[in-house]
């Protein structure tokens, strides 16, 4: 019986760089003393997803979704996570909502 190795730590580590970053964008106005956006309950952080880049907040439990951490992985191969553009998911708008509509 062979022993199989789990991915978690590598997408764990990836979600913690996003959230990193995410956090780390603004000491500007709008932003708390930490770099949170201050308009972003606490347990929730900002995306920004589909061509217009419309800004949607959702909670940090979706971190646990593999849907929503196969988005997360398709935007740090897009991005990368040197950049300054926020959160950003690379898919349309209606296929964030179709989605975030399953995870609820």
């Amino acid at each position: 019986m062979a022993i199989r190795k789990s991915n978690k730590l590598p997408q764990t580590a990836a979600l913690k760089q996003i959230i990193k970053r995410c956090s780390s964008l603004g000491k500007k106005q709008g932003y708390d003393q930490e770099g949170l956006p201050e308009d972003v309950p606490k347990g929730h952080f900002a995306v920004y997803v589909g061509e217009n880049r419309s800004r949607y907040i959702v909670p940090i439990s979706w971190l646990d979704h593999p849907e929503f951490q196969s988005l997360l992985q398709r935007a740090a191969e897009e991005f990368g996570f040197k950049h300054d553009m926020g959160l950003t998911i690379p898919c349309e708008e209606v296929v964030f909502q179709s989605l975030t509509a399953t995870i609820r």
